[in-house]
């Protein structure tokens, strides 16, 4: 990331934003033409090869999506679910193949056969209903799932009205901004997007730095396949989003939250402006918020189509309208983070909690779940267990009262969980019930708990097809910032596929190297991460895989 195109982007700021710009240019035809991107590279005061290469990133704007119509959903859930290649064949008959994109993922994984046509979301149609929505106004699009909790519910309880956050926050006003990230840092969050760091550490470090402005991020780019909690929230607990962005603005010093949401959540984008727009008629949002002397505004922000914007750096850097490639830290984003200015990114569901200890208070959020990670979590459950959806669970609940209890076991015979996204752990039926849900006992078994999302592999399918998805995932969406990712997964993806089509068996050393390089020399968790549900594969399906490796 260069810091003088971050000041540069930052000279226009948030209201006439470069990144927003690239958008609006490539609606026409699905991509920006050369003659836009030289205009916008002339306001910006930046070359045109800068924008090119911004632009040429993103599913929505590189130039392999212009002419496209319809998109369809390629994520792990979808796959396994067997939906998308009748959808595909469906869709055909309408549209020429070239006018299909693929994107992923849509978030509809508790019921899959997802398409984005037309800024919707559609899912989970009968066979031939696709069609029908092409052909005319098609009034139910699905997207309907069970929402559920064991223990006492934190988001999923009852949604506070505006006028509850509005006592909340007069009160809260009341009080030093010290003793409200004291608060924060005793109840002990930790981050719910897969890293699990102490929010209260990044809130303090965020104060700390001087500054003459500073930024809340909320990380809404849940591009996780198989997780749609965060989607829950956003569409059906936005406030509770947007007053735990303004808590931790005010716990750190900051006075604009932006939240930085995926392409392929529409209908959120529409939901969290109507909300925004009633916290300002509320007198939320603006100077002097309820006569406190504290300012704070929001600004909403629709990503492009990019997995690697879950990381915070490759995040701030496609807020400013770079190429979102990794950053090497330090500086860290609460030091050096958007336009310059120190930067706290936090995601969906950690924000969301923050309402909860504003107003129950550290104790009553401490004492749930367990000593290393307290509250609760959400889990995305998909498609083949009996009652998919999002549940809510105290942390250190095994994990098969959520199998087994709320989402009532399995519609098919099934050989594994992949739990929390691509990069999380692969777990065989077996170690079910070895397992809890939290950050500690996932990795004591060699897994990973990530973003929490379970994507159930059925018998039917084979592990070498899941390798192989994995692998294509991950260089696809790879940055292209470090050498090891940008290389090693494309390698790894075809070594897999020449495995499969050319009889050319897998040097198991040779792939154990390149694993090894992935992990140790990747800048980020997407080439240091992929190694784990590999080794995962390779370790508990290695009967399955051996006809594959010489």
């Amino acid at each position: 990331m260069s810091r003088n195109l971050s000041a540069l982007s930052g000279r226009k700021g948030l209201e006439d934003n470069l990144f927003e710009q690239l958008g609006k240019a490539s609606e026409p035809s699905g991509a920006p033409d050369p003659e836009a991107l030289r205009q916008l590279a002339e306001v910006f005061l930046m070359g045109p090869a800068n924008l090119y290469g911004a632009a040429s990133f993103y599913d929505l704007t590189r130039q392999e999506n212009r002419g496209k119509e319809i998109h369809i959903c390629n994520g792990a859930a979808c796959l396994v679910s067997g939906t998308q290649i009748p959808l595909r064949k469906e869709l055909e008959d309408v549209f020429r193949p070239d006018k299909i994109g693929e994107l992923a993922c849509l978030g509809r994984c508790h019921e899959n056969g997802a398409f984005l046509y037309r800024n919707r979301t559609f899912s989970g149609l009968p066979a031939g209903a696709a069609k029908r929505v092409l052909q005319e106004d098609f009034s139910d699009p699905g997207g309907h799932f069970a929402i559920g909790h064991y223990g006492s519910p934190l988001l999923t309880a009852p949604a506070l009205r505006l006028s509850d956050y509005r006592e909340m926050l007069d009160g809260m006003f009341r009080r030093p901004p010290e003793e409200i990230l004291r608060e924060i840092q005793q109840s002990g969050l930790r981050g719910r997007g897969g890293a699990g760091f102490p929010l209260g550490i990044k809130l303090e470090a965020c104060r700390k730095v001087p500054g003459t402005h500073k930024f809340i991020v909320c990380n809404a780019d849940e591009g996780d396949p198989g997780s749609y909690s965060d989607r829950y929230l956003l569409e059906q607990r936005p406030l509770a989003v947007l007053m735990g962005m303004l808590i931790a603005g005010y716990a750190a010093g900051a006075e604009t939250g932006v939240i930085y949401l995926r392409a392929e959540y529409p209908e959120a984008a529409g939901i969290l402006g109507d909300a925004m727009n009633a916290i300002a008629d509320a007198g939320l949002s603006g100077n002097n918020l309820l006569g406190s002397g504290f300012a704070y505004r929001f600004k909403l922000i629709r990503g492009q189509g990019a997995y690697v914007c879950g990381e915070e750096t490759a995040l701030l850097a496609s807020i400013e309208g770079q190429r979102p490639e990794v950053r090497v830290r330090p500086p860290f984003p609460v030091e050096s983070g958007l336009f310059g200015f120190p930067t706290l990114v936090s995601n969906v569901e950690t924000l969301a909690n923050l309402p909860f200890i504003q107003h129950h208070g550290d104790a009553a959020f401490a004492k749930i779940g367990t000593a290393k990670s307290s509250g609760t979590k959400l889990l995305s459950i998909s498609s083949w267990f009996n009652r998919p959806g999002v549940y809510e669970v105290p942390m250190g609940t095994p994990l098969r009262v959520v199998t087994e209890d709320l989402a009532g076991g399995y519609r098919t015979p099934v050989k594994a969980l992949h739990v929390g996204g691509p990069l999380g752990g692969i777990v065989p039926m077996h170690k079910v019930a070895d397992l809890r849900c939290d950050f500690e006992s996932f990795a004591e078994n060699g897994f990973l708990f990530g973003h929490a999302s379970i994507v159930a592999i059925p018998e039917s399918l084979p592990m070498i097809e899941y390798l192989e998805h994995l692998l294509a995932f991950a260089a696809h969406e790879s940055c292209g910032k470090c050498f090891p990712c940008r290389i090693g997964t494309v390698r790894g993806k075809e070594l897999v596929q020449k495995a499969q089509t050319e009889g050319c068996p897998i040097d198991p050393i040779l792939f154990a190297d390149l694993l090894d390089t992935l992990e140790k020399g990747s800048l980020c968790a997407l080439g240091g991460g992929i190694p784990l549900p590999v080794r995962n594969l390779l370790t508990y399906f290695g009967e399955e895989l051996r006809p594959y490796f010489s």
